[in-house]
């Protein structure tokens, strides 16, 4: 008697991702061609089109095949429904997979989780409409993705983000208002929002974050310049920023939803990919959430192992 045949999950591939990892992630992809029906997109439109196809087809599971923006744009098709998310950590960064703990080095090891059947929900927000499961940022960080090219993050990887934030310290911030759904005001030149605690990467940020409480974590940065650098790898050294964090130049709260004021465009990245520029930004939940396969033990080993690498600096 033939045994049963595995599934077959749609995946969703980027195939722009170059460089190393895109081609060792893509000899993975081809030698496992039998578990998946793979889909190429040309766009993200189409990943999101393609992602909310099969959901109305019933599909269980979809793989996403790419880096933090590919991710997202699937999440954006599979929001508030009952198909999971199965992730392929292909990108730069890679910030919601290291968040929820799937392993980013080697598919095999994040195709094991697949395969592991272990699943988690977790809460997903919209920022003027468009769905994200991770961070956002207004200002600074949107204007230093949106200063850099693939071409630097192709040649110098996480690297490049660093050339490019050493120019925009050197430009005027915006002044931006921030007015949470509970009424409290603040302001600032740069502002940081999370789901979750990790930002950047491998660096938990916000400390009281949690994906699964309907919150977000807001900082808001008040000074540019050499202060905003002094609190960020103050925050970072320390194990992320907290809530205790109320001083002169940053500021953090938690809100169910809040909106960005500011006299001129600023830029905006939600996930890690530049959206685009706005005066007005609205951050709300969507009262949806994600269904995502993560390890059965994902986020709290993680979390004490990135502590103990930066406990020499911390204070």
């Amino acid at each position: 008697m033939m045994s049963e045949s595995p599934v077959r999950y749609p995946l969703i591939l980027n195939p722009k991702a170059k460089g190393e990892k895109g081609r060792r992630a893509l000899k993975f992809i081809m030698a496992n061609a039998t578990r998946f029906t793979i889909y190429a997109t040309r766009s993200r439109e189409e990943a999101i089109d393609l992602a909310r196809e099969f959901v109305r087809e019933g599909e269980e599971l979809v793989i996403a095949a790419g880096g933090d923006g590919t991710l997202n744009a699937v999440i954006e098709g599979l929001a508030g429904s009952q198909t999971a998310l199965g992730v392929f950590p292909t990108g730069t960064m890679n910030v919601f997979a290291r968040e929820m703990g799937i392993p980013y080095d080697k598919l095999e090891n994040a195709m094991e989780v697949i395969d592991g059947g272990h699943s988690e929900e977790v809460d997903l927000f919209a920022m003027n409409g468009a769905p994200f499961v991770q961070m956002a940022g207004v200002g600074f960080d949107a204007q230093v993705i949106e200063e850099t090219s693939w071409e630097s993050k192709k040649r110098l990887g996480p690297f490049a983000y660093l050339l490019a934030a050493s120019k925009v310290l050197r430009s005027k911030p915006p002044q931006l208002t921030v007015t949470c759904s509970d009424g409290r005001v603040l302001e600032g030149v740069a502002m940081l929002v999370g789901n979750g605690s990790l930002y950047g990467g491998q660096f938990p940020l916000f400390k009281n974050a949690s994906n699964t409480d309907n919150l977000l974590d807001v900082v808001v940065f008040k000074e540019a310049g050499y202060q905003f650098v002094k609190d960020s790898l103050k925050g970072l050294v320390k194990g992320g920023i907290d809530l205790h964090s109320h001083g002169d130049s940053v500021e953090y709260v938690q809100a169910a939803g809040l909106k960005v004021t500011s006299k001129e465009d600023v830029p905006v990245e939600i996930d890690g990919e530049l959206w685009g520029r706005s005066t007005i930004i609205d951050f709300s939940q969507t009262g949806k959430t994600l269904k995502v396969f993560t390890p059965v033990e994902p986020k709290v080993k993680l979390r004490y192992a990135l502590l103990k690498i930066l406990s020499p600096w911390r204070d």
